[in-house]
């Protein structure tokens, strides 16, 4: 199902660029965009909103103020905040008030797909957790990510990203000749990446038996399975 998003951010520039980003992760649409808490307000009498991109500092009141309204209005969307402001007090009041992330400007896609990537696999867990494991996992999709900036040594950030975005969108699952195929790397190179995500509990894998031959491992992401 996609996730429906309203950009609302006072500057326009920054607004289009937002919502150009949104518009690039698979499994989100923009349904609109307001430059003010009042036009806001206005979009979400009319349309159907799942997420708000929010940024703190409008023009015509704090964002804050107009999820706390939303609240007391009976509005469940969620929001991932946008700000400059570093004050965690703030973070505090939002939390309370069901802000999910934050996003700290000046940002780059990538940093805003991840969050997004993340909010949708909080999003996608359903049913009855089994224990006291399965709520954390599901909480941690919401956290910091997992991959940082401390790969094992000769893998880098853009092609686990490149390798990770392959594997997102292949819900059967890919071998690492098809990963190295559709990233442009060798199979080498993919199977340490692929096994990289194994480890870390993003994918798992399973041998995939063939007419001929030794079977070959067939990796899938594990949050495809929604």
């Amino acid at each position: 199902m996609t996730i429906r998003v309203l950009v609302v951010e006072d500057d326009p520039v920054a607004a289009d660029a937002h919502a150009l980003y949104v518009g690039r992760v698979a499994g989100f649409a923009v349904v609109g965009v307001a430059h003010s808490r009042a036009e806001a307000v206005r979009a979400l009498e009319r349309t159907e909103v799942d997420l708000l991109l929010l940024d703190l500092y409008l023009p015509d009141g704090h964002g804050l103020h107009l999820v706390r309204s939303l609240r007391a209005a009976g509005h469940s969307a969620d929001v991932i905040a946008v700000t400059s402001a570093r004050d965690l007090a703030i973070v505090r009041e939002g939390v309370s008030l069901g802000v999910v992330q934050y996003v700290l400007k000046p940002f780059t896609f990538a940093t805003l797909r991840d969050r997004l990537d993340r909010y949708a696999e909080f999003r996608a867990a359903a049913g009855e957790a089994s224990g006291q494991d399965e709520v954390d996992r599901a909480l941690a999709a919401l956290r910091a990510p997992r991959t940082g900036t401390t790969l094992p040594k000769g893998l880098s950030g853009p092609t686990l990203e490149a390798v990770t975005r392959t594997l997102r969108e292949s819900p059967q699952g890919l071998t690492a000749t098809e990963a190295a195929a559709s990233v442009g790397i060798s199979r080498i190179t993919a199977r340490r990446y692929l096994e990289h995500l194994v480890t870390a509990g993003r994918a798992d894998r399973a041998p995939q038996y063939g007419q001929v031959g030794r079977p070959e491992l067939q990796y899938r992401w594990l949050s495809s399975r929604r």
